[in-house]
């Protein structure tokens, strides 16, 4: 089997004197769907912003363990930390737009990295668009605020922020959970059609989506007070009827 592009060894978070993730180890795979579900609070979005760095961010948290990507350690000495998350973007719960246009939304990204001219900006842009099936909604509003799109079109276009930048990864941390069920829908699908080009690790609370939509899962339950990984593989066999307590209680309250 080829190396995974993402691969964590017992990865464990913790703040001050408790653990919020113990002794996490996964190994993901090219352009799959990475689902990762489990009870609220049991350290998901957590180990999701480990993958990037972004919980680095949080100086009150430590990270110990491994977490390479490419086999390489992303807390090596010469790796660095934006240039990371331009390889491993991240999609938040809630829509993240600046009040600024849809067009320097889109390019905010890659603008704050430097690697492309502003000339290529607009081609950037209308790529990452269409990418994100947005283009056709939105060509015409390119120099409005995207303030004034709806939630569901605000979070394509926090996608196509994203896209933009050409990541290999897409980290998705409840992408549809604060949309109506259309928008989710389109989400669905993309996350469908990205996996032809990305890697998506996905976090989510609907078993429905999980089951629908991962081609590899894992339940993070709490034990001891920490989030640790219950089960692993893939979803009919995560969620089969003979799963561990752990799930079966989130099954159960889900």
């Amino acid at each position: 089997m080829a190396e995974p592009i993402l691969q964590t060894q017992s990865l464990t978070v913790t703040a001050g004197s408790r653990t919020l993730l113990r002794g996490v180890s996964l190994s993901i795979h090219e352009k799959q769907v990475f689902g990762l579900i489990g009870p609220s609070g049991a350290g998901k979005s957590t180990l999701l912003k480990c993958l990037n760095r972004l919980l680095e961010l949080t100086p009150a948290l430590k990270v110990s363990g491994v977490v390479r990507f490419h086999g390489e350690s992303i807390h090596g000495p010469t790796v660095d930390a934006d240039a990371l998350r331009s390889r491993i973007g991240i999609l938040f719960q809630q829509p993240i737009v600046f009040p600024k246009s849809v067009f320097q939304n889109v390019v905010f990204g890659v603008k704050h990295l430097g690697v492309i001219q502003k000339s290529a900006l607009p081609e950037v842009a209308e790529q990452a668009l269409r990418e994100a099936s947005l283009w056709d909604e939105v060509k015409d509003r390119l120099h409005q605020p995207a303030l004034r799109l709806s939630v569901g079109q605000q979070q394509r276009l926090c996608l196509a922020r994203t896209l933009a930048s050409q990541p290999e990864v897409i980290l998705m941390d409840e992408p549809t959970s604060a949309l109506d069920p259309k928008s989710t829908e389109a989400i669905e699908q993309l996350i469908v059609r990205l996996k032809k080009t990305h890697t998506i690790v996905l976090v989510t609370h609907n078993v429905r989506q999980a089951r629908q939509l991962a081609d590899q899962l894992a339940c993070i339950c709490l034990r001891d007070g920490a989030g640790e990984v219950i089960s692993q593989g893939e979803p009919c066999d995560v969620l089969c009827s003979n799963c561990a307590p752990e799930i079966e209680a989130y099954l159960a309250g889900g």
